[in-house]
């Protein structure tokens, strides 16, 4: 999909956004809409995954709210447009994905996630022993969305059929990012990592 005909899509779903009520009663009865057709419960398996991946998404805004950097907030702009097409690929209903009219979480995403980790890695000195959560309020805050993200893997691995791969490694990727990105922010708060004393 060519740039201009992505963005007429995104213009035509904001008129339809602007034109809805954000109260619709049909999940009154627990089930919701599946894009592309069909309900199920909103215990569903699959609803609890694309559920987790909007929860990692406002992790990572309060992430973003703790005044990062410039350098990693700007990753985690894209990231968090990145998962909101990931989530929506899993409210789709399965074979209908591409009723999403949207490029699609693929290799060359993950292999971007790729390339922060790195840069952070290279700003942070060599990790000699585990850390725990913490540190300053802006690594804090990304260590929790590690943890989010690391149960939305685990819930998007459970999944039946199962769902591509693309979505797994994204997810997979992201957690060791968002793990970097804490230490980067330490790093920059001038803060040190919290180390696990073990016995202690």
């Amino acid at each position: 999909m060519d740039r201009a005909t992505t963005c007429a899509h995104r213009a035509q779903i904001r008129g339809k956004l602007a034109a809805m009520k954000i109260y619709t009663k049909t999940g009154d009865d627990g089930t919701t809409g599946l894009y592309g057709g069909g309900r199920t419960k909103k215990t569903d398996p699959r609803v609890a995954a694309y559920g987790t991946t909007d929860e990692l998404n406002s992790c990572i805004g309060v992430a973003r709210a703790t005044k990062l950097l410039a350098p990693i907030d700007e990753v985690l702009e894209r990231v968090q447009q990145d998962i909101f097409v990931l989530g929506s690929e899993l409210a789709c209903t399965v074979g209908k994905e591409d009723k999403l009219k949207m490029d699609l979480i693929s290799p060359a995403d993950a292999e971007r996630l790729e390339r922060a980790i790195d840069d952070a890695t290279e700003a942070v000195p060599p990790l000699k022993y585990f850390v725990l959560p913490g540190g300053s309020p802006q690594a804090a805050a990304l260590h929790v969305a590690r943890t989010v993200c690391r149960r939305a893997e685990r819930e998007v691995l459970s999944l039946e059929p199962p769902v591509r791969s693309e979505l797994v490694i994204y997810l997979n990727r992201l957690s060791d990012l968002l793990f970097s990105l804490a230490r980067r922010a330490n790093v920059d708060a001038g803060v040190e990592d919290v180390p696990w004393k073990p016995g202690s």
